[in-house]
């Protein structure tokens, strides 16, 4: 059974440390930019959430996850990667 990639929950961590700790600050004295950065704020809270819904929804129906730290782990495994000699890349199958 493949695993199901999900985001790596440090994704989320560290944008919410971020938003808060950093931009919050520094746009405190622009009402319009500090709402918008508080409606980033709930948003990313409420995808991690959702998240939490999926990964329950996944272990009761016992399917794995497999945590992303980035995008480029799926790019070796779709496109092999380039002949070191050649620089031409294997034709799959």
């Amino acid at each position: 059974m493949e695993p199901i990639p999900l985001p790596s929950h440090i994704h989320y961590e560290l944008l919410l440390q971020l938003l808060e700790r950093q931009t919050s600050f520094a746009a405190r004295q622009q009402p319009a930019v500090r709402e918008q950065v508080h409606q980033l704020i709930s948003t990313l809270r409420k995808a991690m959430a959702q998240q939490k819904q999926i990964e329950q929804t996944c272990a009761r129906a016992n399917l794995p996850i497999d945590y992303r730290w980035s995008v480029n782990n799926i790019a070796f495994e779709e496109t092999p990667p380039p002949d070191v000699v050649t620089g031409q890349r294997e034709p799959k199958g």
